[in-house]
């Protein structure tokens, strides 16, 4: 059981679980009374929506690693559980019935909100999973962006049911706004998880070399790679720094909690980028990366108190 759960990455998707579930009940269900913001899904409406998020993002991971096993053989060879653990044929059966599964439920909820166009997102979403899997994942920067917009897209969707549904005269402005808080956080996590991307791109060149991917220090050279990747690294910590300075500097707990959570953190990426030089090096910095996006995240929980 405890290879079927790392195969399916039960953190990342704990992760997802979590952002979710605190955009409705820490962003908007709390400003209901004093904002007047207004949500569209009752709470078995709005479970089945992550549970429908949490399978098409499963059964993408379970593709992800069956394509992956060749390169997985250079870069992490003690993590390989295709064909080790559980074989190819389970892991393509456990792939099929998740994406049933998540696709179902998204073309249920679309109707049930009266939005059946909704469910483009999910079935467009379960497609990209696969053919980033097989196919995009090899080309330039592509696969990069790919992967990025649906980790992003995993954040938005609990606005797009929640609150375009339910936009009306009265309350377009409420509605949009936190909205637009929504896509913030979903911008925050795509800029951090391309930085990641291309990190894990130098930290696996050799396996990606093997299977023919053109990533980013393939192409340029590591070297090169690790110099765009540190400058890209100082985005996140000018867009945070930008947000925190011009909306919450007047709430100095909040403002401590992104000091020491996140731009702290983000700083030392920045430096570790710039001395880094064996794989080792860029295993810690993604591992940062990946707790910098669970700080970053979980700040949603703090709208309460900057709202208030």
């Amino acid at each position: 059981m405890i290879h079927f759960f790392n195969l399916i990455r039960w953190k990342n998707l704990g992760l997802i679980v979590l952002v979710q579930v605190l955009i409705k009940y820490a962003l908007l269900l709390p400003f209901y009374d004093s904002h007047g913001v207004v949500t569209s899904l009752s709470d078995l409406a709005f479970y089945l929506l992550v549970i429908s998020t949490v399978c098409i993002a499963a059964a993408g991971y379970i593709i992800n690693d069956i394509y992956d096993v060749e390169a997985d053989k250079i870069n992490r060879p003690n993590d390989i559980i295709i064909n080790t653990h559980i074989s190819e044929k389970k892991a393509l059966n456990l792939f099929t019935v998740l994406n049933i599964i998540g696709v179902g439920l998204g073309f249920y909820l679309s109707n049930g909100i009266g939005k059946s166009g909704f469910f483009a997102i999910f079935l467009t979403v379960s497609i990209l999973l696969y053919l980033y899997a097989s196919y995009l994942k090899r080309i330039l920067l592509v696969g990069n962006i790919v992967v990025c917009l649906l980790v992003s897209l995993s954040i938005i969707l609990v606005g797009i049911f929640e609150l375009l549904p339910a936009i009306d005269q009265t309350n377009r402005n409420v509605q949009i706004t936190f909205f637009k808080i929504i896509l913030d956080y979903s911008i925050f996590a795509f800029i951090l998880n391309f930085v990641r991307e291309i990190i894990k791109d130098i930290e696996d060149v050799d396996g990606d070399y093997k299977i023919g991917a053109q990533t980013v220090p393939i192409v340029l050279g590591r070297e090169r790679a690790n110099k765009i990747v540190f400058a890209l690294s100082l985005i996140p910590i000018a867009v945070v720094t930008f947000y925190v300075t011009n909306y919450l500097f007047k709430q100095i707990e909040v403002v401590s909690y992104f000091l020491i959570l996140v731009i702290g953190p983000l700083i030392y990426v920045s430096i570790k980028l710039f001395m880094a030089q064996d794989k080792k090096h860029y295993k810690h910095i993604s591992s940062v990366i990946k707790f910098v996006m669970l700080t970053g995240l979980v700040s949603i929980a703090l709208f309460p108190l900057i709202l208030k």
